[in-house]
């Protein structure tokens, strides 16, 4: 990143998405690299590019919710070391919450950019659920939030050019603020549905550099500049210099070819337009099949999985919901319908993720708070409210070598594994050869 980032900042992007997401996670937990040095680093070498970050609303870069007080520092941290935009989202579109991010991000006088999953029940934009209606209504509550962007993301690449068309036109209409459009690659529609998003009067779309764009990435920037060229939606930018900036990519890319797929001959997944399963939500059911031995039954677990994301009130298949519903399919098909039950699902149910899209089924409500520590009646108030304040518990973990807010934050967001990286990096472990890098 740091070998081509000056020849990003020239570019003339928006912005630049550098961090954030499962970024922060794989940097302690594989890389060995302090997550905070990376946009530091980055701000020194693209000081006239916006650096902007995913953020998963109460549940940050991690994988639950954490309480006001961790949410609070840690947008206060990344503003620090060079944060301007926050796209903020939460995995129910419930954005009460975003509350909390929202106001940190206020407070700092950053960019906040709130967005809502796109998603389906129904082949197409639709249905009782996820229709023209339910967008508008929930761009108009980003917005009287105080969302200063507002971005449709289309995680799974699902949204159809029609639709796009159709769900721009109709918030363009009504959505006062800049509007964004995130969709990846994965079912073949990306550059379809971005120039629709285009005509239809789209702010900003997301966009890679070819050699690593398609796939489950974004649609490649190049082919869309060009296609733009001498039409009044023109965004200026030079073809030669992105010509560069992949070339560059090429010259790296070889380092990562291990990551690709080569079991299929195609670069887009036109399964995914039929199950809809996200590309992440795939591979970690290919893997959590084949650690149970029942990979040969992944074909029962698509069937499934329609089955408990209605049961359980329509969640948007994104990060952490994508692998509750995940989970839980597994288990209905290799032990039984509900009969195991993982802690994440009963907490779900509980309320503890937020309200959904649609109500749980209550029988299937029932059944899985049974077997719940806590109590047999969901929670109906902010799930945060719930938490007691984390920050001190991580000060208390980390106080014989550190007192660096970075460091306490590492440690709030993952105890076991952020604890185990803090100690590698004050020499209190030593590197090991295995996945994890540390022991």
């Amino acid at each position: 990143m740091v070998g081509i980032a000056a020849e990003m900042n020239s570019a003339g992007f928006y912005s630049a998405e550098v961090w954030g997401g499962a970024t922060f996670d794989v940097a302690t937990r594989f890389l060995n690299e302090d997550p905070w040095e990376r946009p530091l680093a980055l701000k020194k070498l693209m000081p006239d590019t916006p650096l902007q970050m995913l953020l998963r609303g109460q549940n940050l870069v991690g994988y639950r919710h954490y309480a006001d007080d961790v949410v609070t520092a840690f947008v206060h941290h990344a503003a620090e070391v060079g944060i301007d935009i926050f796209r903020v989202f939460d995995a129910l579109n419930d954005e009460r919450n975003l509350e909390a991010s929202l106001k940190a991000i206020k407070e700092c006088g950053k960019h906040a950019q709130l967005a809502f999953c796109y998603s389906l029940t129904e082949p197409k934009m639709g249905g009782p659920i996820f229709n023209l209606d339910y967008y508008i209504k929930k761009a108009l509550i980003l917005q009287d939030m105080g969302a200063d962007s507002i971005c449709v993301k289309d995680m799974a690449g699902l949204l159809a050019p029609d639709d796009a068309y159709t769900l721009i036109k109709a918030l363009k209409k009504v959505i006062k603020v800049p509007l964004q459009l995130h969709t990846h690659y994965t079912s073949g529609m990306g550059s379809m549905t971005y120039l629709k998003a285009i005509e239809a009067g789209i702010d900003t779309i997301d966009t890679a550099l070819a050699p690593f764009a398609l796939r489950s990435a974004a649609p490649a920037v190049e082919p869309i500049v060009a296609a733009l060229r001498g039409t009044p939606r023109c965004p200026g930018l030079d073809l030669a210099h992105l010509f560069k900036l992949g070339e560059y990519i090429e010259s790296i890319a070889p380092k990562y070819s291990d990551f690709l797929d080569t079991t299929r001959m195609s670069v887009i997944d036109t399964r995914v337009l039929i199950h809809q399963i996200p590309g992440g939500m795939l591979s970690n059911l290919v893997a959590q099949l084949r650690q149970s031995h029942a990979l040969h039954r992944i074909n029962e677990v698509y069937e499934e999985i329609p089955r408990v994301r209605k049961e359980l009130g329509y969640p948007p298949l994104v990060t952490p919901t994508s692998q509750i519903v995940a989970v839980q399919a597994v288990q209905n098909v290799i032990v039984g319908r509900y009969k195991l039950i993982p802690t994440q699902v009963m907490e779900y149910c509980y309320g503890l993720y937020g309200r959904p899209p649609a109500p749980i089924d209550p029988e299937v409500q029932k059944i899985v708070l049974k077997h719940y520590r806590r109590e047999q009646t969901a929670i109906t108030c902010r799930p945060a409210d719930l938490l007691e304040p984390e920050l001190d518990r991580a000060r208390e973990s980390t106080k014989d070598f550190t007192r660096d807010i970075g460091d306490v934050l590492i440690c709030a967001l993952y105890p076991i594994t952020g604890l185990r990286f803090l100690k590698w990096k004050y020499g209190l472990r030593t590197l090991d050869s295995d996945t994890t890098g540390l022991s």
